[in-house]
């Protein structure tokens, strides 16, 4: 039978029943006789006390404390646990020291070593109680193939069994507690709860469009209130990408409402035409609107989203894909339809002329005076029916090529890089626009009416009619060119405003 490299490091720290604040030995070894007497801990097993883990965990900071100098810095654990067997790379050890790390020294001392290993056992035992679908203590092939495909990710037996050969210490092609634990606990967590965090998707990605399905959180974000750090950090970077892309949008607005074949609207007309009417400053009307419904938005969203989960009953932790694309539509119409009158307002600012409106106020008051309550519903059906498609598409492309890197390329860890994760939420937000785009179109123009002198009282179906008639099938697609325009700079600016975001609001990076 082979043996785990880490098991006689990991064997004299913690009691094999997993208790944080055990110290007994897995297996004989000095100091320790397997049966003998003293006062049992809180596992019932012999020298289960704060003294004697103490001690043990004394003994490896010593060891690993190459330089004698107090402290572990990523120098003395690779040499320290080299010298153990355990050869880890240098970003395995620095990722070890900032989980650790609490006063920001770059280094570990005793306390915060200590601190780091019954974190980090706690955080182990929730990850090995939700690969255990059969609750009888192990790990086997199929449950991780299983776990793997309950969060969107394809793999075969075959690579599952590798997974397992890599932490099976007794040839079984089983794995207990002990031997996770052993293979994990100074190892940073490489796991299925790390393709969640590393491939956040929604909340890191702003379009401008707010319909795709929310990201899941892991238990122990949900548990620490990372969650709502995360989502902060969302807002904050939709809010920072929305502003930068703004004329771009406005735009947009521009051309499916006034461009047709009579009026032929070109991306350098267009804003030629917004400069000469309202100066620089027009290129960004509607943008505070647009910004502001980012926050009750992503709340509601949210909150939706997880009561759906419940609603749905699963027993598993993370949904699968289609429960995913249900609770996550569901969820995005419950949140579209709290704050269309915004989405509307939005639209009319971005359309109003110099001296129209004082404000968002003034807009909301004339509206009424002059439209009634259910104005501000307007291109409300095709909003509705466009969250479905641009969510699905969005969604399945998302987790396909998602599937594929990890597949092909994730050997050590399920970290994509910035590169892969940009090139991925691009393709997939550009596409599920694609998809949706005639419906939004037919939005945006209904939610126009008024703003356009003259224009007749129109239905979804009657302004598709109209527009194919008079336009074609390319007339649904007007305003496209500066929409995709903007999606690569939206999803770059968006994410490096999130992870500085996620630094400042101290959400640890793994």
């Amino acid at each position: 039978a082979r043996r785990s490299l880490a098991s006689p490091v990991v064997s004299g720290v913690l009691c094999p029943c997993g208790s944080p604040r055990a110290a007994a030995a897995a297996a004989p070894g000095p100091g320790a006789e397997s049966g003998g007497g003293g006062s049992a801990g809180p596992c019932g097993r012999a020298l289960c006390e704060a003294s004697e883990q103490d001690r043990r965990l004394r003994a490896l900071f010593q060891k690993l404390d190459v330089n004698r100098d107090g402290a572990l810095c990523i120098h003395d654990l690779a040499e320290g646990l080299g010298r153990l067997g355990l050869h880890r790379t240098e970003l395995d050890l620095l990722k070890i020291v900032k989980a650790g790390d609490k006063d920001l020294d770059g280094q570990l001392d005793f306390e915060e070593f200590v601190h780091y290993l019954q974190d980090h056992e706690k955080k182990l035992r929730l990850v090995f109680k939700s690969l255990d679908k059969k609750n009888d203590g192990r790990i086997d092939a199929q449950e991780i193939v299983q776990s793997l495909r309950d969060l969107g990710v394809k793999i075969s037996e075959q690579q599952a069994e590798k997974i397992l050969k890599s932490m099976d210490k007794n040839g079984t092609m089983t794995i207990d507690w002990n031997e996770w634990r052993d293979y994990h606990l100074l190892h940073p967590v490489e796991n299925i709860p790390e393709i969640i965090l590393y491939w956040k998707h929604s909340t890191i990605f702003d379009v401008g469009e707010n319909l795709t399905v929310p990201d899941e959180f892991t238990v122990e974000e949900r548990q620490t209130g990372m969650w709502w750090r995360h989502l902060v950090a969302g807002g904050g970077a939709g809010a920072v990408s929305r502003t930068c892309t703004a004329p771009l949008d406005r735009l947009k607005v521009l051309m499916q409402v006034h461009a047709s074949r009579s009026n032929n609207m070109c991306i350098v007309g267009g804003f030629t035409q917004m400069i000469r009417e309202g100066g620089p400053r027009s290129l960004w009307r509607g943008n505070g609107i647009n910004v502001l419904k980012i926050a009750p938005e992503s709340a509601i969203k949210f909150m939706a989203y997880e009561q759906i989960k419940r609603f749905i009953g699963t027993d598993q932790e993370m949904l699968r894909i289609h429960e995913r694309l249900l609770a996550g539509s569901l969820a995005g119409a419950i949140a579209q339809s709290s704050i269309y009158p915004m989405e509307v307002l939005k639209t009319r600012m971005a359309l109003r002329k110099t001296g129209q409106y004082s404000g968002v106020l003034d807009c909301a008051k004339n509206i009424l005076a002059k439209e009634g309550m259910a104005a501000f519903y307007k291109g409300y059906i095709p909003n509705m029916l466009g969250i479905i498609p641009y969510a699905g598409i969005d969604l399945a492309v998302y987790e396909t090529l998602k599937n594929a890197w990890l597949q092909r390329y994730a050997v050590n860890s399920a970290d994509p890089g910035v590169f892969v994760l940009l090139a991925c939420g691009t393709i997939s937000s550009t596409c599920g626009q694609l998809a949706s785009y005639p419906l939004a179109l037919v939005r945006t123009r209904m939610q126009a009416q008024a703003s356009v002198e003259g224009a007749p009282e129109v239905t979804m179906r009657g302004l598709f009619k109209h527009i194919l008639k008079t336009e074609g099938a390319f007339g649904l697609y007007r305003g496209l060119a500066p929409n995709f325009m903007k999606v690569i700079p939206a999803v770059s600016i968006s994410y490096v405003v999130y992870e500085n975001l996620k630094m400042t609001l101290g959400v640890q990076s793994r």
